[in-house]
């Protein structure tokens, strides 16, 4: 995982950053953040929860009510271009002129930054997502997945040290989606700082350094990745039994134990802290009470599981 860095600021620092919309709706409600130089970031949380918000007022679309946004130590109202500039933002939605070309839109896109031309890295930037043959192709005539690339290619055009992926992956297959990851991998190894949001939670748990969770436009949680799956996540233990059960019997401590399937399964879910009783006391004590099964099996907690686990628990720590 990415650590701070003792050279420089953070890639990104949010403090107190609140923002309330003229109808009186309070999107985001003080916010504090601080994400490192070439880390893996994703922001989780359900439509609505105020995540394409925060990512559009880190870079500088749309104005905070209140609080403060620095991009590699550069407030993004006072320093406005220099923090711009280190920015790219891939957003869900392709909006430019159909008729221009792969290549002339990508240019056009270095050039807003008032970076000089180069070809040499347009060439580049398109061949890693290949986009290379479909240089001289007019927007429109671009397949769904290619326009998703394209979004990618404009926001790396000009260089930037923080890349914003707003859902990159929506609605596209599946050789598509790894190809993006490959290359997020390569940013990171880059240096580029990588803040995504996904509805792909698996996405999240294969490629993040670290997960922040917002709900209700709270910042519920921000957690090293691994330490997150370790705090909330557990396991569970599932036998398949040979008789349906109506309830448990007699003697079997019922604590953490349940039936599901009709009575087909005993589900044992272990204590989050590692606590509880020991599988192999549990397996006795099933077959002391007569308790036959045909099949086992353990799973792990996804990073799915604690998602919807911590938005249920409505913004509140367990």
């Amino acid at each position: 995982m990415a650590s701070a860095s003792a050279e420089g600021p953070p890639a990104i620092a949010v403090s107190g950053l609140t923002k309330t919309f003229d109808s009186g709706f309070q999107a985001l409600h003080a916010i504090d953040l601080a994400v490192q130089p070439g880390e893996i970031f994703a922001l989780l949380g359900p439509n609505g929860a105020g995540k394409t918000t925060l990512i559009s007022i880190i870079c500088g679309l749309v104005n905070a009510t209140s609080g403060s946004v620095r991009v590699a130590g550069f407030d993004n109202v006072t320093e406005f271009r220099a923090a711009r500039e280190r920015v790219g933002l891939v957003p869900q939605e392709l909006t430019t002129d159909a008729f221009e070309t792969v290549w002339a839109t990508v240019s056009f896109s270095r050039g807003l930054f008032g970076k000089a031309p180069d070809p040499d890295l347009i060439e580049r930037v398109l061949r890693d997502l290949a986009l290379w043959e479909k240089r001289d192709s007019r927007i429109m005539t671009l397949s769904g997945g290619m326009k998703r690339r394209l979004l990618i290619a404009k926001a790396l055009a000009h260089e930037p040290r923080v890349l914003f992926l707003d859902e990159p992956t929506a609605g596209v297959d599946v050789d598509l989606r790894q190809d993006m990851w490959q290359l997020v991998r390569r940013l990171r190894d880059q240096g580029v700082t990588v803040v995504l949001t996904t509805h792909y939670i698996e996405e999240a748990e294969l490629m993040a350094d670290r997960v922040g969770v917002i709900n209700r436009g709270e910042l519920v949680l921000v957690e090293d990745k691994t330490e997150l799956m370790r705090q909330f996540g557990g396991k569970r233990l599932t036998l398949h039994l040979t008789e349906p059960l109506t309830e448990l019997p007699a003697g079997v401590d019922s604590a953490n134990l349940q039936l599901a399937n009709e009575g087909r399964e005993l589900i044992y879910t272990y204590a989050k802290d590692g606590q509880g009783k020991d599988v192999a006391a549990l397996l006795t004590e099933l077959a002391a009470a007569g308790v036959r099964y045909t099949d086992l099996h353990t799973e792990q907690s996804s990073l799915e599981d604690i998602f919807v686990h911590l938005v249920r628990e409505d913004g509140q720590r367990p």
